[in-house]
Order: structure tokens, then sequence, then C-alpha cells
């Protein structure tokens, strides 16, 4: 007698796999959510099979005037280095899956004007690689430092950058996202309108408000430009490479950063992978927000350093 089929409320989801199971080869550390491997992004991202990832979010080496420690290519070449990642990217993400990429601007060498290599960038990852600019946004971040010191400070003729850009991107034109995850509280003004209600009528501008606009819906949709302070210097991660001997990473996002897009982007269980995951700030964001996580860096001494983020985590002994 052939075996009944259970009904949807009933029928047992098939068992997640770890995470490691996407790479064929050892992780150099893993945790019960993830795996962080060294080598060459190119060549793990590779390996991996199409369409398996739901968010990449990484920040890759800016296209800087002067060399750090951690390599970045120059202006000129950024564009052609960068854009075989892409296609990697491309492909192993899932069809509505997003790219969030943070890069800086740069000045020109030896002159007060911009370079455009982040453009540029933006331009050809949408009509060579075939991605969607689902929204730009901006990292403003109010402690950044003047500079570049020539222009800003010595010569006084630029003022401080004090945002960077993030590109949110998808090989869709509907990327899955809800902002309903990523709400901000209301205004004294809004509560306050909330409170003592609305009258609707036609904005100046013409926007027809609506007395639905007095609803509470939980906080205000944020703004594509993202307050975030970097204030990495006194995390745990900075305490502990300092504890342990071990370089830190020169170069690291705040949590809060890839935090606000895994939460918009991904559901618990979802895979975010950086392929420049530098301090893992990712990966630990993600761990600790239910998703799953790969991070590739090149840098063996940045991977063991970023392996700090997870000491209270228990490592999975199977992966």
């Amino acid at each position: 007698m052939p075996r009944k089929s259970l009904s949807p409320k009933r029928r047992r989801k098939a068992p997640i796999r770890h995470v490691a199971a996407l790479v064929p080869r050892s992780p150099y550390y893993s945790t019960s959510a993830g795996a962080a491997y060294l080598g060459d992004s190119l060549d793990v991202m590779r390996s991996m099979p199409s369409q398996a990832i739901d968010l990449v979010v990484t920040s890759p080496p800016y296209a800087l005037h002067f060399k750090k420690e951690y390599g970045n290519a120059e202006k000129g070449e950024y564009v052609s280095w960068f854009l075989p990642f892409a296609r990697e990217i491309a492909r192993v993400l899932k069809p509505q899956g997003s790219f969030v990429l943070n890069i800086g601007g740069s000045y020109n060498p030896g002159q007060p004007t911009r370079s455009l290599y982040h453009f540029k960038l933006l331009v050809a990852l949408c009509d060579e690689v075939g991605f969607h600019l689902a929204q730009e946004c901006f990292w403003y971040n109010p402690a950044k430092l003047p500079a570049p010191a020539e222009w800003v400070n010595v010569r006084r003729v630029r003022i401080k950058d004090a945002v960077e850009y993030i590109w949110w991107l998808s090989p869709s034109s509907s990327p899955k996202a809800d902002n309903k995850k990523v709400l901000t509280p209301y205004s004294p003004d809004m509560l306050r309108l909330i409170e003592r209600g609305y009258r609707a009528k036609v904005r100046p501008s013409g926007h027809n408000i609506t007395g639905k606009f007095q609803r509470d819906r939980g906080g205000a949709i944020p703004s594509n430009l993202l307050e975030r302070g970097n204030n990495e210097s006194n995390s745990e991660y900075f305490k502990a490479c300092r504890r342990a001997g071990l370089k830190v990473h020169p170069a690291r996002f705040p949590a809060a950063l890839p935090e606000f897009y895994i939460r918009m982007l991904t559901d618990a269980g979802d895979v975010v992978l950086d392929p420049f995951a530098g301090s893992n700030t990712t990966g630990k964001v993600a761990e600790t927000l239910g998703r799953r996580w790969l991070a590739i860096d090149a840098e063996q001494d940045y991977l063991t350093a970023s392996r700090l983020r997870f000491d209270s985590l228990q490592e999975d002994p199977n992966a």
C-alpha cells in the first residue's frame, strides 16, 4: 500500500546542512552556524554551487591613493580587478538575493579633485555583470577624521568627507527585502501627531496626506543615510586581540552596518557571505541574528584574529 504523504502542516522540513557543505575544502575555523576560509575569495567562490547565497555583505579594499597593508588595487585598475569577483558573487547569489557593497571615495593623486572609480564600478556592475541597483545608500560616520590632510587641514580648500557609499544591488529587480525589520524610533513630533491626531490635507508639494498617516506602525521607515559611528577600537574584538598579542585589522566597519542589511534582507537560517571578511564582523553579526554565514579572507593573521569574535560560541566539531 503506498505511503500516505503528510499534509503541509505535518510535513517536516528537511534538516539544514551545515553551511560548510557549500565549500569543498576544510574551513580555517567554524562555528555551529558558519565557516571561515583562508584563501583567494575568487577561488573559494568558484568552488561553490550557484544560487546558494541569500546575501553578500562586504567591504573590499578601496582604491586609495596610498597603499594599505591589507592590499588595495590602483584606481585605474580597480574596475577590471573587481569584476571577476562580482561575476562570482552574481553566480552564487539566489535570484532574489542581495549584494551590499560598502566602498569609499578617493581623491585623484596630486590634486583636490575626486576620483570617479566607485561610480565607474557601479556602472560596470550593472552594465557588464547584470546587477540591478536596488538603492544607493550612504554610511555617515560623524567621527570620521579629516582627510586628505593636504587639502582639508593644510590648504583648507576642501571639507572633510563624512560618508561612504553603499551600493545595494541584486540579480533581480525585486530582491527580497522588508523595511519593517529595521524601523527606527519615531521622532517626538511624530509621537505627538499620533497621539493628537492629524487632519488630512494636500501638502504644497502636491502629496495627499490622509488620516492613515497618523497610524502607529511601530516605528519610522529609515532613510538611505545610515548614521553609524565606528567605535570598534573599544570593541571586545579589539581588546581580545590586544590580550592575545594578535594584529588588529586596520579597516573595520561597525557591526551596526551589516546588522542593518542582514535584518532587512534576510530571514533566520539564510546564508550570508563576506568574500573580503577581514575581522569577520559580518559573520559574527549574522550568527548573532540567527543566520548562517561564510567568510573568506586571504590574510591569515587577520583571519586568526577574527576567530576571537567567536570565543564565546562553541565550535562545531563535525563541520
